[in-house]
């Protein structure tokens, strides 16, 4: 049923496989400029009239904003074993990004010369939450989280509502506890133009993050010409690095519940083991029959994953490297020896008590994750895509002196001969010019 490539007998195979992971967008790109284009213009009387053809729910101008009771009540429909879990892993999610925050500094370059580093956080935020006919109060928490340890003031929350117009109680109460401020039941690309022009209703950020299908990804590339936004982060991947010592079993379940995000998910096992491959393969099939989403797990797996067999470990490392996923998991035996090998990964699952699972709710690191080979140049979400660094520059009179010369031979290199003026202060305030005072 499932796919076993070998990529020693199947050399071309690798490219193909490479190249599946940087997902042709193309495709969708006339209708999500169409949307932004609508909501660009139309605002508010836009989003309803997407809202309704979409999401098929009438709503009216005030109905688009979640209003304070509506949040307030929701604590009240929603376990309260849930609730203790989304409040642990908040703390957790919140001690993790805490360690990311990078300190103020401030130097002597040379004598005279101080230059350094001050740290502002962006002003207001959007943060995209998928939704809809599914739920994801996690993603709240991996987005709002991060961007409150930064400092962040303002945040606006777009997330579709379900059928019936309301937002899924769990995720508002996520919302909330992570510190979410406005919240408005919207979604899709026209959600992603309203965060980056603004509406009569909801207003213009100064960043968009969150993941999204293919129609929200092209939508925040296409604004990112007006806003910022933190990468492409659509459906999920999963390269499983195994050797013979892994358990077949938890191979395979870490694999299918990846897979059982989206019919969209890619789901590769990375082995020199054809026997595990064969192992696991069982298994999944086994799993696959009591699974009430087996549909869309076969899906996942069928079309976009399978089973690779790779001549060497090593090999299989350089794969990985080439294909970039967005989770990497380390199911050998010395984990910790082979990651620094590891070039390209949005995270690094290490050895077998690490299922992606643990880290898609409560481990710390953000969720939010690179897709499509983006793992080539960044990883995930963290506190730093919500922070600003500004340098700062201050020179003394000798300071002056002593860094002028510099200048001025590397701006009369350029021809900007202003500039190598501008630096000669000593020079200028001892020259009076015409029709001026001294300077001092």
């Amino acid at each position: 049923m499932f796919r076993t490539i070998d990529l020693g007998k199947n050399p071309g195979v690798r490219q193909r496989l490479v190249d599946k992971s940087r997902p042709s967008l193309n495709v969708v790109i006339p209708k999500v400029r169409r949307i932004i284009e609508m909501v660009r213009r139309e605002g508010d009387a836009a989003l309803l009239e997407l809202t309704k053809k979409y999401d098929r729910v009438m709503l009216k101008r005030g109905e688009i904003r979640v209003s304070k009771d509506e949040i307030e009540s929701s604590y009240d429909e929603i376990d309260p074993g849930v609730l203790s879990a989304i409040r642990e892993a908040a703390e957790i999610i919140r001690h993790y990004h805490s360690k990311q925050l990078p300190k103020e500094w401030n130097t002597e370059v040379v004598p005279g010369v101080r230059a350094g580093q001050i740290l502002r956080p962006l002003d207001r935020v959007g943060i995209y939450i998928p939704g809809g006919l599914a739920r994801y109060p996690s993603t709240a928490l991996h987005t709002i989280v991060p961007a409150k340890v930064a400092g962040v003031e303002h945040i606006v929350v777009c997330t579709p509502p379900s059928r019936d117009g309301r937002i899924d109680p769990v995720t508002l109460v996520a919302i909330d506890i992570a510190g979410g401020g406005e919240v408005y039941r919207v979604g899709g690309p026209q959600a992603i133009a309203a965060m980056a022009w603004g509406t009569e209703t909801i207003p213009r950020v100064d960043k968009i993050v969150g993941p999204g299908n293919v129609y929200v990804t092209v939508a925040k590339l296409l604004v990112s010409v007006r806003v910022g936004i933190d990468f492409p982060a659509g459906p999920t991947e999963l390269v499983i690095l195994a050797d013979s010592s892994a358990d077949p079993a938890w191979v395979a379940w870490d694999m299918v519940a990846q897979a059982e995000h989206d019919p969209n998910a890619t789901v590769i096992l990375l082995t020199p083991s054809r026997k595990l491959a064969f192992r696991v393969l069982e298994r999944i099939n086994g799993i696959l029959k009591e699974l009430p989403k087996a549909k869309a797990v076969r899906t996942a797996i069928h079309r976009h994953g399978g089973f690779v067999v790779t001549k060497s470990l090593a090999d299989a490392i350089k794969f990985v490297n080439e294909y970039a996923p967005e989770h990497l998991q380390l199911m050998i035996r010395n984990p910790r020896e082979v990651l620094r090998y590891v070039r390209s990964a949005g995270t690094i699952l290490l050895g077998r008590w690490s299922p992606p699972a643990a880290g898609d709710f409560a481990v710390g690191p953000s969720h939010v994750l690179p897709t499509g080979g983006v793992a080539r140049w960044r990883g995930g979400l963290t506190v730093l895509d919500f922070l600003k660094f500004l340098s700062i520059q201050e020179l003394s009179r000798n300071g002056l002196r002593r860094i002028a010369p510099i200048a001025e031979k590397i701006a009369e290199a350029e021809g900007l001969h202003a500039h190598a003026w501008s630096v000669r202060r000593e020079v200028l305030s001892a020259t009076p010019v015409k029709g001026t005072r001294r300077g001092p």
